[in-house]
Protein backbone atom coordinates (compact mmCIF):
# COMPACT_ATOMS: atom_id res chain seq x y z
CA UNK A 1 0.00 0.00 0.00
CA UNK A 2 1.11 3.66 -0.98
CA UNK A 3 0.50 6.64 1.03
CA UNK A 4 -2.98 7.35 2.59
CA UNK A 5 -4.46 10.10 0.66
CA UNK A 6 -5.47 12.98 0.85
CA UNK A 7 -3.08 13.94 3.92
CA UNK A 8 -5.11 14.60 6.86
CA UNK A 9 -7.23 18.12 7.07
CA UNK A 10 -6.80 18.84 3.64
CA UNK A 11 -9.50 21.09 2.73
CA UNK A 12 -11.89 19.32 0.15
CA UNK A 13 -10.78 16.03 0.72
CA UNK A 14 -12.55 12.72 2.53
CA UNK A 15 -10.58 11.08 5.00
CA UNK A 16 -11.07 7.33 6.09
CA UNK A 17 -11.38 6.32 9.40
CA UNK A 18 -8.23 4.93 9.27
CA UNK A 19 -6.55 8.24 8.91
CA UNK A 20 -8.15 9.92 12.07
CA UNK A 21 -7.03 6.56 13.99
CA UNK A 22 -3.58 7.19 13.00
CA UNK A 23 -3.77 10.71 13.77
CA UNK A 24 -4.57 9.82 17.43
CA UNK A 25 -1.81 7.39 17.06
CA UNK A 26 0.99 9.67 16.31
CA UNK A 27 -0.25 12.20 18.80
CA UNK A 28 0.08 9.19 21.20
CA UNK A 29 3.39 8.60 20.29
CA UNK A 30 2.43 5.03 19.57
CA UNK A 31 1.40 4.26 22.95
CA UNK A 32 -1.96 2.87 24.86
CA UNK A 33 -2.87 2.57 27.87
CA UNK A 34 -4.90 4.79 30.37
CA UNK A 35 -4.58 8.86 29.73
CA UNK A 36 -4.21 9.65 34.35
CA UNK A 37 -3.50 8.38 37.37
CA UNK A 38 -6.62 7.51 38.24
CA UNK A 39 -8.95 6.63 35.17
CA UNK A 40 -10.96 3.25 34.39
CA UNK A 41 -9.51 1.72 38.13
CA UNK A 42 -11.43 -1.46 38.53
CA UNK A 43 -12.64 -1.82 42.34
CA UNK A 44 -15.31 -4.03 44.28
CA UNK A 45 -18.84 -3.05 43.66
CA UNK A 46 -19.82 -0.87 46.97
CA UNK A 47 -21.78 -3.53 48.44
CA UNK A 48 -19.22 -6.40 47.35
CA UNK A 49 -20.68 -9.01 44.93
CA UNK A 50 -20.37 -11.46 41.71
CA UNK A 51 -19.48 -8.17 39.60
CA UNK A 52 -16.47 -5.31 40.04
CA UNK A 53 -17.27 -1.72 38.66
CA UNK A 54 -14.88 0.17 36.31
CA UNK A 55 -14.75 3.89 37.14
CA UNK A 56 -14.56 6.99 35.02
CA UNK A 57 -11.69 7.83 32.84
CA UNK A 58 -10.22 7.74 28.87
CA UNK A 59 -7.82 5.31 26.92
CA UNK A 60 -5.76 5.07 23.88
CA UNK A 61 -5.98 1.32 22.55
CA UNK A 62 -3.75 0.81 19.59
CA UNK A 63 -4.87 -1.33 16.81
CA UNK A 64 -3.48 -4.85 17.05
CA UNK A 65 -2.73 -4.92 12.98
CA UNK A 66 -0.48 -2.53 11.61
CA UNK A 67 -1.89 0.80 9.71
CA UNK A 68 -4.99 0.25 12.02
CA UNK A 69 -4.11 3.31 13.97
CA UNK A 70 -5.21 4.16 17.40
CA UNK A 71 -8.39 4.02 19.30
CA UNK A 72 -9.56 6.70 21.94
CA UNK A 73 -12.71 6.29 24.29
CA UNK A 74 -14.22 7.62 27.90
CA UNK A 75 -16.25 6.04 30.51
CA UNK A 76 -18.67 8.31 32.44
CA UNK A 77 -19.88 6.89 35.97
CA UNK A 78 -19.14 3.10 37.14
CA UNK A 79 -19.55 0.36 34.51
CA UNK A 80 -20.25 -2.71 36.14
CA UNK A 81 -18.71 -5.85 34.99
CA UNK A 82 -20.22 -9.12 36.05
CA UNK A 83 -17.69 -12.23 36.77
CA UNK A 84 -18.72 -15.42 36.97
CA UNK A 85 -17.94 -17.54 40.41
CA UNK A 86 -15.34 -19.98 41.25
CA UNK A 87 -16.26 -23.91 41.98
CA UNK A 88 -13.62 -26.26 43.50
CA UNK A 89 -10.75 -24.73 41.66
CA UNK A 90 -9.44 -21.22 42.21
CA UNK A 91 -9.42 -19.38 38.93
CA UNK A 92 -7.19 -16.01 37.49
CA UNK A 93 -9.62 -13.93 35.04
CA UNK A 94 -8.08 -10.92 32.56
CA UNK A 95 -10.42 -7.81 32.67
CA UNK A 96 -9.33 -5.57 29.70
CA UNK A 97 -11.03 -2.57 27.78
CA UNK A 98 -11.38 -4.03 24.59
CA UNK A 99 -11.85 -2.81 20.76
CA UNK A 100 -13.75 -5.11 18.34
CA UNK A 101 -13.69 -3.31 14.86
CA UNK A 102 -15.91 -4.85 11.96
CA UNK A 103 -13.37 -3.68 9.48
CA UNK A 104 -10.24 -5.47 11.29
CA UNK A 105 -12.08 -8.58 12.70
CA UNK A 106 -15.72 -9.92 14.46
CA UNK A 107 -18.99 -8.87 13.26
CA UNK A 108 -20.08 -6.21 15.40
CA UNK A 109 -22.39 -3.56 13.35
CA UNK A 110 -20.58 0.36 14.88
CA UNK A 111 -24.82 1.31 13.90
CA UNK A 112 -26.20 -0.76 16.71
CA UNK A 113 -23.50 -2.16 18.83
CA UNK A 114 -21.02 -1.81 21.39
CA UNK A 115 -17.46 -1.23 19.47
CA UNK A 116 -15.38 -0.72 22.58
CA UNK A 117 -16.61 -2.78 25.61
CA UNK A 118 -15.03 -4.03 29.12
CA UNK A 119 -14.33 -7.91 28.48
CA UNK A 120 -13.14 -10.48 31.31
CA UNK A 121 -11.15 -12.98 29.75
CA UNK A 122 -11.40 -15.94 32.10
CA UNK A 123 -8.82 -18.92 33.61
CA UNK A 124 -5.54 -17.00 32.56
CA UNK A 125 -2.35 -17.63 34.30
CA UNK A 126 -1.94 -16.01 37.62
CA UNK A 127 1.12 -14.28 36.31
CA UNK A 128 -0.55 -12.94 33.37
CA UNK A 129 -0.15 -9.61 32.67
CA UNK A 130 -0.92 -8.75 28.85
CA UNK A 131 -3.72 -9.16 27.03
CA UNK A 132 -3.89 -12.01 24.61
CA UNK A 133 -1.63 -11.93 21.11
CA UNK A 134 -4.00 -10.19 18.35
CA UNK A 135 -6.06 -8.33 20.39
CA UNK A 136 -6.99 -4.80 20.02
CA UNK A 137 -7.28 -3.88 24.18
CA UNK A 138 -5.27 -3.00 26.83
CA UNK A 139 -5.44 -4.66 30.41
CA UNK A 140 -7.11 -2.62 33.57
CA UNK A 141 -6.69 -5.59 35.98
CA UNK A 142 -6.17 -9.27 36.71
CA UNK A 143 -8.50 -11.03 39.24
CA UNK A 144 -7.27 -13.90 41.44
CA UNK A 145 -10.18 -15.67 42.55
CA UNK A 146 -10.43 -18.09 45.27
CA UNK A 147 -12.21 -21.21 45.21
CA UNK A 148 -15.79 -21.46 45.92
CA UNK A 149 -16.21 -17.50 45.59
CA UNK A 150 -19.20 -15.63 44.01
CA UNK A 151 -17.99 -11.97 45.89
CA UNK A 152 -15.04 -10.00 44.57
CA UNK A 153 -13.48 -8.01 47.07
CA UNK A 154 -10.61 -5.41 45.94
CA UNK A 155 -7.86 -8.04 47.54
CA UNK A 156 -8.62 -10.18 44.46
CA UNK A 157 -7.80 -7.33 42.22
CA UNK A 158 -4.31 -6.50 40.87
CA UNK A 159 -4.32 -3.31 38.60
CA UNK A 160 -3.02 -3.47 35.23
CA UNK A 161 -3.24 -0.08 34.14
CA UNK A 162 -0.16 2.07 32.69
CA UNK A 163 -0.50 5.54 31.41
CA UNK A 164 -0.09 6.01 27.80
CA UNK A 165 1.90 8.93 28.16
CA UNK A 166 2.89 9.56 31.88
CA UNK A 167 3.79 13.25 32.61
CA UNK A 168 7.14 14.48 33.84
CA UNK A 169 7.97 17.50 35.82
CA UNK A 170 12.01 18.02 36.11
CA UNK A 171 13.53 21.23 37.44
CA UNK A 172 16.69 22.12 39.15
CA UNK A 173 17.39 24.01 42.05
CA UNK A 174 21.00 25.95 43.23
CA UNK A 175 22.48 27.36 46.47
CA UNK A 176 25.79 28.88 46.43
CA UNK A 177 26.95 29.53 50.02
CA UNK A 178 28.38 32.95 50.70
CA UNK A 179 30.54 31.90 53.41
CA UNK A 180 32.24 29.51 55.18
CA UNK A 181 29.87 27.55 57.42
CA UNK A 182 31.25 24.06 59.17
CA UNK A 183 30.22 21.56 60.64
CA UNK A 184 32.45 20.35 63.70
CA UNK A 185 30.11 18.01 65.89
CA UNK A 186 31.19 14.74 66.12
CA UNK A 187 28.84 13.31 68.47
CA UNK A 188 26.72 10.36 66.70
CA UNK A 189 23.71 13.05 65.74
CA UNK A 190 22.06 14.55 62.78
CA UNK A 191 22.27 18.07 61.73
CA UNK A 192 20.33 19.69 59.35
CA UNK A 193 23.39 20.62 57.60
CA UNK A 194 24.17 22.66 55.12
CA UNK A 195 21.56 25.17 55.85
CA UNK A 196 22.19 26.55 51.74
CA UNK A 197 20.97 23.01 51.15
CA UNK A 198 17.17 23.46 51.79
CA UNK A 199 14.61 24.28 48.36
CA UNK A 200 10.50 24.63 48.74
CA UNK A 201 9.02 22.41 46.03
CA UNK A 202 6.03 21.90 44.50
CA UNK A 203 4.90 18.33 43.98
CA UNK A 204 2.33 18.33 40.99
CA UNK A 205 -1.00 16.55 42.14
CA UNK A 206 -0.51 13.90 39.32
CA UNK A 207 3.01 12.76 41.35
CA UNK A 208 3.63 8.99 42.21
CA UNK A 209 7.42 9.28 42.61
CA UNK A 210 10.31 11.51 42.52
CA UNK A 211 13.29 11.17 41.88
CA UNK A 212 16.16 12.90 43.45
CA UNK A 213 19.62 14.38 43.05
CA UNK A 214 21.46 16.48 45.05
CA UNK A 215 25.29 17.34 44.66
CA UNK A 216 27.87 19.46 46.57
CA UNK A 217 30.71 20.02 44.53
CA UNK A 218 33.74 21.27 46.59
CA UNK A 219 32.38 20.22 49.70
CA UNK A 220 35.00 21.29 52.25
CA UNK A 221 36.55 19.17 54.10
CA UNK A 222 39.51 20.08 57.60
CA UNK A 223 41.62 19.18 60.69
CA UNK A 224 41.21 15.36 60.79
CA UNK A 225 39.92 12.16 58.87
CA UNK A 226 36.19 12.77 58.17
CA UNK A 227 33.44 10.18 58.94
CA UNK A 228 29.66 11.30 58.32
CA UNK A 229 26.47 10.46 56.19
CA UNK A 230 24.52 12.73 54.26
CA UNK A 231 20.92 11.82 53.43
CA UNK A 232 18.08 13.93 51.92
CA UNK A 233 14.43 14.59 53.09
CA UNK A 234 11.56 15.17 50.95
CA UNK A 235 8.84 16.80 53.55
CA UNK A 236 9.19 13.92 56.17
CA UNK A 237 10.21 11.20 54.28
CA UNK A 238 13.85 10.44 54.85
CA UNK A 239 16.52 8.95 51.73
CA UNK A 240 19.22 7.01 51.87
CA UNK A 241 22.32 7.77 53.29
CA UNK A 242 25.09 8.26 51.75
CA UNK A 243 28.55 7.90 53.30
CA UNK A 244 31.58 10.08 53.88
CA UNK A 245 34.79 8.34 54.64
CA UNK A 246 37.70 10.35 54.30
CA UNK A 247 41.27 9.36 55.12
CA UNK A 248 43.35 12.36 54.23
CA UNK A 249 44.41 13.66 57.21
CA UNK A 250 44.39 17.41 58.75
CA UNK A 251 45.08 19.33 55.59
CA UNK A 252 42.15 21.56 53.62
CA UNK A 253 40.74 19.57 51.06
CA UNK A 254 37.83 19.08 48.84
CA UNK A 255 35.42 16.49 47.26
CA UNK A 256 31.92 16.16 45.14
CA UNK A 257 29.48 14.20 47.09
CA UNK A 258 26.18 13.12 45.11
CA UNK A 259 22.57 11.69 47.24
CA UNK A 260 20.43 10.42 45.23
CA UNK A 261 16.75 9.16 45.77
CA UNK A 262 13.79 7.34 44.62
CA UNK A 263 10.60 8.42 46.72
CA UNK A 264 7.18 7.16 46.80
CA UNK A 265 4.92 10.24 46.53
CA UNK A 266 2.23 10.02 49.17
CA UNK A 267 -1.31 11.25 48.42
CA UNK A 268 -1.22 13.90 51.29
CA UNK A 269 2.24 15.33 49.26
CA UNK A 270 0.13 15.93 46.17
CA UNK A 271 -0.25 19.53 44.94
CA UNK A 272 1.23 20.72 47.68
CA UNK A 273 4.67 22.29 48.48
CA UNK A 274 7.31 20.44 50.03
CA UNK A 275 10.54 21.17 51.86
CA UNK A 276 13.48 19.31 50.29
CA UNK A 277 16.75 19.14 52.48
CA UNK A 278 19.74 17.65 53.90
CA UNK A 279 20.56 16.51 57.13
CA UNK A 280 24.24 15.25 57.91
CA UNK A 281 25.67 12.56 60.49
CA UNK A 282 28.69 13.40 62.30
CA UNK A 283 30.50 10.26 63.77
CA UNK A 284 32.79 10.15 66.58
CA UNK A 285 34.76 7.56 65.31
CA UNK A 286 37.02 10.73 63.38
CA UNK A 287 37.64 14.22 64.19
CA UNK A 288 37.69 16.12 60.83
CA UNK A 289 34.99 19.03 60.38
CA UNK A 290 32.96 19.76 57.04
CA UNK A 291 32.64 23.13 55.70
CA UNK A 292 30.84 24.48 52.19
CA UNK A 293 31.85 28.02 51.38
CA UNK A 294 31.76 30.24 48.30
CA UNK A 295 33.76 27.75 46.17
CA UNK A 296 31.13 25.02 46.91
CA UNK A 297 27.89 24.81 44.60
CA UNK A 298 24.89 23.09 45.40
CA UNK A 299 22.39 21.82 43.12
CA UNK A 300 19.54 19.55 43.10
CA UNK A 301 17.42 17.82 40.70
CA UNK A 302 14.26 17.18 40.81
CA UNK A 303 12.21 14.96 38.90
CA UNK A 304 8.76 13.97 39.56
CA UNK A 305 6.79 10.92 37.47
CA UNK A 306 2.99 10.73 37.06
CA UNK A 307 1.50 6.56 36.94
CA UNK A 308 -1.59 5.04 38.45
CA UNK A 309 -2.91 5.61 41.46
Amino acid sequence: MTLVQPPMLTHGGTHPARAFRMMVRDLARGSQGVTEANDLKVRQLSTPGSAVRVGDGSSVIRGASWGQGSYTQYNVGDAIVPVAPTGASGRSDLLVQRIEDPEYEGTRDPAKDDIGYFQVIPNVSATTTTVPMGMTAIPLARLDIPPNTATITDAMIKDLRRIANPRRDRRLYTAFPGSLSRLTYQDNKWYTWPTAARWTIAVPDWAVDVKAVTTMAGLRMDSADVYAQMQQVIGTVQGQNTAIDDDQGKGVRRSTIVLADNISVTSSMRGTNQVLYVQTFMSKSETGNLGVDGSTSLVCDVEFNEGVI
